[in-house]
């Protein structure tokens, strides 16, 4: 039995579990073949198991936190039978994500002290991140929250047009300038708006491009300190966005754009209709910097605040 089932809104909880099926199914089976003829935790099972989470784009460090934790508990009870380690393997993951002290949120807050509270959302073309704004506005308005939305992906006409079409879904008002036009002066002018309008909540979305890592860090520093002039302090999150069907590549994205800008806070999109969920407890344990946001479906409801004791719960449960 779930150890959350009563913990977690059921529709919520079976979306979670849902968006992760792909993985869940691809690692048992994969773990499945690494402990096939064995009896007990041994060295040929551990190897076999490192192998198992590399191959789920845990990523080789994190991995080798939870192999080496395998490790210390075979060591002391001895005898370890198979039909242990999914327990284990569980409790150590768990274990391992409690030590960031993030992702124990349920539901959407944003701090009560910043108004407008100002989101800056970074991330490359084609991760969902436009999408991830256009959810994240819904989820605020629902909560009957005041949101305005700044197009400063300036770059390409599509990105505003983008914006544009979540911005009506949603009904929340979008400022925006044409293609080519400076992304600080769209977002001085979203600032401006958003306090005269008594915005409770500011999205801006930026461009995504890395090719140039000095030109995009000093893109966004031009874009924080034009901001600044409007509402002190701001931008008072920058949320990253990640695919978290890319794996690996979704740790390199992380490390380039924490390199070009102070990143506070992650989302992880695409996690359903693929097998590499497992990239979300590399990313929970290798970026001192909290995930967030996971999304696991193309509703508008499916973008979900990031639990880990939830996610943890859903991807070793296999009552599905």
């Amino acid at each position: 039995m779930s150890l959350f089932k009563n913990i977690f809104s059921s529709q919520k909880k079976e979306t979670l579990d849902k968006g992760l099926e792909k993985t869940k199914t691809t690692f048992f089976s994969k773990l499945s073949k690494a402990v096939v003829g064995k009896s007990k935790v041994d060295d040929d099972v551990l190897d076999n198991l490192e192998e198992v989470l590399v191959s789920s784009d845990v990523g080789v460090d994190t991995t080798l936190r939870i192999i080496d934790r395998i490790e210390a508990r075979v060591s002391k009870d001895k005898y370890m039978g198979i039909d242990e380690l999914n327990t284990i393997l569980r409790e150590e993951i768990a274990s391992l994500l409690s030590e960031t002290h993030v992702g124990e949120e349920t539901e959407y807050t944003i701090p009560k002290d910043n108004k407008p509270y100002v989101m800056m959302v970074v991330g490359v073309n084609g991760v969902g991140k436009t999408t991830t704004i256009g959810k994240l506005a819904y989820q605020f308005k629902k909560q009957g929250l005041k949101v305005v939305l700044g197009a400063a992906d300036t770059f390409r006409a599509a990105a505003i047009d983008q914006l544009q079409v979540w911005a009506d879904r949603v009904d929340v008002p979008m400022i925006k300038q044409k293609m080519g036009s400076d992304p600080a002066s769209v977002a001085f002018d979203t600032l401006t708006s958003a306090v005269t309008q008594g915005a409770d909540v500011v999205i801006i979305d930026t461009a995504g491009r890395l090719h140039n890592k000095v030109n995009l860090m000093n893109e966004l520093t031009k874009v924080k300190r034009v901001m600044q002039k409007v509402v002190d302090d701001t931008p008072h999150e920058v949320l990253l966005v990640l695919d978290g069907s890319t794996g690996q590549n979704a740790f390199e994205q992380a490390k380039q754009f924490t390199k070009a800008t102070e990143v506070t806070s992650l989302a992880v999109t695409k996690l359903d209709g693929t097998a590499k969920g497992g990239v979300v407890i590399g990313i929970s344990d290798q970026f001192q910097i909290p995930v967030k946001y996971i999304g696991v479906g193309e509703g508008i409801e499916d973008l979900q605040v990031f639990n880990k004791y939830e996610f943890v719960d859903s991807f070793f449960n296999t009552e599905n």
